[in-house]
């Protein structure tokens, strides 16, 4: 298979990936929740190497650009969308924080196709790749304790009881919404100029 197709095919995947760990995460096979850690770890580790292979080998394309993020998007917003509805996660998972997460993500999202049809380069950041360190690192930690939980495991609560998977899911917000605010600013000039030439 010709390099220049491994990075698009890498997303692909993920986006594939997706339902399969929504189906596991809910299924009520004995192993479910842990088949799902393993279905969101791998799919992960895709987008660690998908971007890594396309700098070293200079294979960014226009549709990589687009499909890289929009992978990374449907894969966690799905995953925390998903944690709304189980019951464990009540005290942990709360809908303004996936509406302060959704509302930046679509509007960055937005800005990236603006930009791209434009043939602007949408400048990033290094917030950005700790933003998505964090809420995969987040995600996982909470998949961790369902599983724990599933198999009843004694003492599998602790993450819950001392606000630990919350206080993420608090920073994992903030941090998010943040960088919707750095994009913007680091962007601002290339909209102007777009805009203004209107």
């Amino acid at each position: 298979m010709p390099i220049r197709f491994v990075p698009n095919i890498l997303s692909s995947t993920r986006i594939l990936l997706t339902p399969v760990f929504l189906y596991f995460l809910f299924s009520n096979y004995k192993h479910g929740q842990l088949i799902a850690l393993a279905v969101f770890v791998f799919a992960s580790i895709t987008d660690l190497y998908d971007g890594k292979i396309a700098r070293k080998y200079n294979i960014i394309s226009k549709v990589g650009i687009f499909l890289d993020p929009l992978a990374d998007k449907m894969l966690v917003l799905s995953a925390l969308f998903a944690f709304l509805f189980i019951p464990s996660l009540q005290s942990v998972v709360f809908f303004w924080m996936l509406l302060l997460i959704s509302f930046r993500d679509i509007l960055v999202t937005l800005l990236r196709m603006i930009l791209q049809h434009k043939g602007v380069t949408m400048v990033t950041s290094k917030a950005g790749k700790w933003k998505t360190t964090l809420q995969i690192t987040t995600i996982i930690l909470i998949l961790i304790f369902l599983t724990l939980q599933s198999y009843q495991i004694s003492g599998s609560n602790f993450m819950v009881e001392y606000n630990i998977l919350l206080g993420l899911m608090v920073a994992t917000t903030a941090v998010t919404f943040y960088t919707g605010i750095h994009y913007f600013y680091f962007n601002a000039q290339s909209l102007t100029r777009l805009f203004s030439s209107k």
